[in-house]
């Protein structure tokens, strides 16, 4: 588990626009706000069988990220079918079928 407090402090990115600037780098976002007790909190739980050469991949793009400007940060993800949406307006305004 890793925080981002400090780099939000210093640079306004939260920790939910690290995990979908991921998905621009190709890894699947890792749960973020959780646990609860570390604020900004990013868990990374790799499987058994992701390799070294992997893991290292993810933590040269962690350090990326870290490194880029915020505003592209805060606008990811940028290679996405979908872009950002609007989670405030998706949780008031539900549209369910079945």
């Amino acid at each position: 588990v890793l925080s981002a407090a400090e780099h939000k402090k210093a640079t306004g990115v939260r920790t939910a626009d690290i995990a979908k600037r991921l998905l621009d780098y190709g890894f699947h976002p890792p749960t973020v706000y959780f646990p609860l007790i570390v604020e900004e909190a990013l868990m990374i739980e790799p499987t058994e069988t992701v390799s070294k050469e992997t893991l290292d991949a993810f933590a040269q793009a962690l350090l990326a990220i870290l490194n880029e400007d915020p505003g592209v940060v805060k606008n990811s993800p940028h290679t996405a079918p979908v872009s950002r949406v609007d989670e405030v307006k998706a949780a008031r305004e539900l549209n369910l079928r079945w």
